[in-house]
């Protein structure tokens, strides 16, 4: 999946703009329902690997590979008259909560009389209708430069500089994966199941109230200072769970952690298409994701052989990379303000 997702995005960075971004975004939707109805009508194991390399199936809510890459460049140009930021935040909003119901129905399995596999039609039900709606997209979505032009022009170096910063946040995510914090949780205090989905449940609710709150705050202090004054808080707060003196303290630090890390996603996407040229969006997004989804997964492998050593330690290692991060980038771009004001005709 991770390597069909990297491939999918490098292509888009290269010809998203020059084949189109509706083209682009219609064929993921078919191929994604090519995907789905593959795992869920067939065991072929050389089929599979296939609707995995598709770079159309992901276990993201928010960030979801290369649609997200093409989403992140649309959105500014379909909505000109509209502050990038709340665009943002109202689109993850939406994906954080369709993803919410989407884990509640995964308990459709325990109520009909079905294999679960087979519940895997609906991702290509839901992908055909998504190629049914970007036939109603307008011309506004497309670059028109883009289409003359190398995918990469004046930003070529800000682009690599992101690329290489969000690679380091990612992998810091990668030590604290919703599946260790699980663990730890489970290891250490031994909380049930059940508790841990009310919990979860409960991170992704505050993080859809945090990207509104993410807006205004952006309005105010500006994007950057938004992405790295509320991650940075978050990173230290990650770095103390495994100090917790109770389980109570640890899911208090948990849940104020999740309602400030995600404070940075909308902020983070407006930046990246804010600082480059408007016909620069589609590469720019898809590259910067695509270090972020590289990178991600190596969290893990590194933290495996940690655990053994201490169980809390990827929660330091984590916020302290992620805290690196923030203050590099910081450092890096405090003086490169969005290019808004000169993106107003495209």
């Amino acid at each position: 999946m991770l390597a069909g997702v990297a491939l999918a995005s490098i292509a888009i960075a290269r010809t998203g703009d020059r084949i189109g971004r509706r083209r682009w975004y219609t064929a993921l939707f078919l191929v994604m329902g090519f995907a789905g109805a593959a795992f869920a009508l067939t065991d072929e194991t050389w089929l599979l690997v296939l609707a995995a390399l598709t770079g159309t199936v992901s276990t993201e809510v928010v960030e979801s590979g290369p649609f997200t890459s093409l989403e992140q460049a649309m959105l500014p140009s379909a909505a000109r008259a509209v502050d990038p930021t709340r665009l943002f935040g109202t689109y993850n909003t939406v994906a954080t909560l369709a993803g919410s119901l989407g884990a509640l129905a995964a308990g459709l399995v325990a109520v009909l009389d079905v294999e679960p596999q087979r519940l895997l039609l609906a991702y290509a039900v839901v992908a055909v209708a998504g190629a049914i709606l970007t036939l109603g997209l307008s011309d506004a979505v497309e670059s028109v430069a883009g289409s003359r032009r190398a995918p990469l022009q004046r930003s070529r170096g800000i682009v690599r500089r992101l690329s290489g910063l969000f690679a380091l946040d990612s992998f810091g995510g990668g030590f604290v994966t919703q599946a260790f914090i699980a663990y730890w949780f489970t290891e250490t205090y031994g909380t049930t199941p059940e508790t841990l989905g009310v919990v979860f449940f409960a991170l992704g609710l505050l993080q859809s109230v945090s990207f509104q709150v993410a807006v205004r705050l952006a309005g105010r202090f500006g994007l950057l200072n938004t992405m790295v004054f509320t991650h940075l808080p978050s990173n230290l707060l990650l770095a103390l769970i495994p100090f917790a003196p109770t389980q109570l303290a640890a899911f208090a630090l948990l849940l104020t952690r999740s309602a400030l890390s995600q404070m940075d996603v909308p902020t983070r996407q407006a930046y990246v298409v804010g600082i480059v040229d408007p016909e620069e969006r589609t590469a720019a997004a898809a590259y910067t994701n695509t270090a972020r989804y590289v990178t991600r997964p190596l969290g893990p492998l590194v933290a495996a052989p940690i655990l053994a050593v201490s169980l809390g330690a990827p929660f330091v290692i984590g916020g302290a990379l992620k805290s690196a991060y923030d203050l590099a980038l910081y450092a890096a771009f405090k003086r490169r303000p969005p290019r808004w004001t000169d993106q107003s005709a495209e």
